[in-house]
């Protein structure tokens, strides 16, 4: 007997609340790890450490709130236990749409979601070790000698969780392309006629999202660029094994409409059989 469709919806609704709860207590327990060691106070100093390297010497960043230097520190541990926890949230998010899909589109998506949560750590781990260095320094430089630079840790988070993700997003652009051509939304020969267009969106971007300085935006644009021609690439290897993919596709809905059809067969000489035993009596 098939499951009704209100019964269906809720048995959706439990698993998607049970997978939710499994994610937030992956981070919950991370956070409890990380809590004990290294501890708030040492990752804050480590996420500071671009910008207290390029501060005179002696200089210390201040917390102008009262209960900030607890929150701030606090902030960044569970910011780091969301990204260390975040192979297991994706399996979780994963588990609870595989089943809905065919076989060529799982081998798709299983790709798709270890490149985009690499390129994402890879585009944060870009603005940690090179683009903060450079930004630092050369913003210090032109700090007026009759003045000493004493940054607020509130404001320097806002400003380190800004640039990570602008950072994080930009290296994603191989995956929404990708995405896109997978999708026949757009073809390859198109992105390549597009790209002198997203070159300069990419530094109109750039300009925008990072602090007007010319090394920020250049750390930014570059790599957006860089990152274009390989979406293409992968694009254009994606578009040669569509046709393969397409047979499999339409091989899985025939023997999906296979099975229906001999299913509904088997159900109608049950019913004539059940009929006749009937009419015996």
């Amino acid at each position: 007997m098939s499951e009704a469709p209100e019964d269906s919806f809720i048995s959706h609704l439990i698993e998607l609340r049970d997978r939710l709860l499994r994610s937030l207590i992956a981070i919950a327990v991370v956070l409890g790890v990380l809590c004990i060691y290294p501890g708030p106070g040492e990752i804050y100093d480590i996420l500071a450490a671009p910008l207290t390297r390029a501060l005179p010497e002696g200089t210390k960043m201040v917390a102008i709130g009262v209960i900030t230097p607890f929150m701030v520190p606090l902030k960044v541990t569970a910011m780091v236990a969301f990204v260390l926890a975040l192979p297991y949230i994706l399996y979780q998010a994963w588990a609870f749409i595989a089943p809905g899909l065919y076989a060529h589109e799982k081998r798709l998506g299983i790709p798709l979601i270890i490149s985009s949560t690499v390129l994402f750590i890879s585009g944060m781990a870009f603005c940690y070790f090179f683009v903060f260095g450079q930004v630092f320094s050369f913003i210090n430089s032109f700090a007026p000698k009759s003045i000493t630079p004493a940054p607020d840790i509130e404001a320097y988070l806002s400003f380190v969780m800004t640039m990570f993700l602008a950072f994080g997003i930009a290296f994603e652009v191989p995956v929404a392309l990708v995405v896109l051509v997978k999708l026949n939304i757009v073809t390859v020969e198109k992105l390549k006629e597009w790209r002198s267009y997203f070159i300069v969106g990419a530094f109109v971007v750039a300009a925008v999202v990072t602090p007007p300085d010319v090394v920020s935006q250049l750390a930014l644009a570059i790599p957006m660029c860089l990152l274009y021609e390989l979406g293409i690439l992968a694009s254009r290897l994606v578009s040669t094994r569509a046709p393969e993919e397409t047979a499999t596709a339409a091989t899985e809905a025939t023997a999906g409409a296979g099975y229906s059809s001999a299913a509904m067969d088997a159900d109608m000489d049950k019913a004539e059989e059940d009929f006749r035993k009937l009419s015996d009596h």
